[in-house]
């Protein structure tokens, strides 16, 4: 029977794709791909000839019952995002979703996710921390930020470099100038950048140096108060 399968790529470099994943890609009937131009290169290095389509954020509500028809009707197809895994801040979830409520088998492998190493990166702790992907833009921002001030876990933020030093500054508003915090820049690239500091440490520099590329935020948790326990 044709299943969905969710194949996650690599973040930066290349070569941080698993046998497996070539495997399915290579022997998938239809690639679905977040943007077949990016895709095409990592296509190309791993000698994958299958057909692409384009599966993004502005299709996928109109596009999933057709690609449901298509695995019913007995094609195995691969959903892929630029990089990482889809369905993390990524196309994905409609598709998933459509496909459980239509009995479609799904089948997801493991592989990249820009967070993970960012959190281990940071060296705060791991064993419990809370995922936020990108802040609302607008509406609902600073409720959540409110929110997460009181926040007791590590806490991830994915961000691109044009709104990096603005969510910075409103961290340090929101959370305290004096947080500790970590920035991870294009993971897995020639051009790796690992740098912390507070929060209006970071702010400050990054005002100066302006960032470029994949952006995650870790943000260590807050410290409790010795009279609370």
């Amino acid at each position: 029977m044709a299943k969905l399968y969710i194949v996650p790529t690599p973040i930066g470099n290349l070569e941080d794709i698993t046998f497996r994943a070539v495997k399915v890609l290579s022997e998938a009937d239809l690639i679905l791909a977040e943007d077949t131009r990016t895709s095409s290169t990592l296509m190309k290095r791993y000698n994958i000839t299958v057909h692409m389509e384009s599966h993004h954020k502005y299709n996928e509500h109109k596009s999933v019952e057709r690609v449901a028809e298509k695995i019913l009707s007995g094609m195995n197809v691969a959903l892929i995002s630029d990089a990482g895994t889809p369905g993390i801040s990524d196309p994905g979830f409609l598709l998933v979703r459509e496909c459980r409520e239509r009995g479609i088998e799904v089948e997801t492998l493991p592989g990249p996710t820009a967070f993970v190493p960012a959190l281990i990166n940071s060296g705060y702790p791991a064993d419990r921390f809370c995922f936020e992907g990108f802040l609302p833009m607008k509406k609902g921002r600073q409720t959540r930020l409110k929110d997460l001030s009181e926040e007791q876990r590590t806490i991830i933020f994915y961000e691109s470099p044009y709104r990096l030093v603005k969510t910075l500054t409103q961290l340090a508003e929101y959370l305290g100038e004096e947080r500790e915090a970590a920035v991870s820049r294009e993971l897995s690239k020639f051009h790796e950048e690992n740098r912390r500091g507070t929060l209006s440490e970071l702010a400050a520099w990054y005002t100066a140096n302006e960032p470029r590329g994949e952006i995650v935020i870790v943000v260590s948790a807050k410290k409790r108060d010795p009279g609370n326990r």
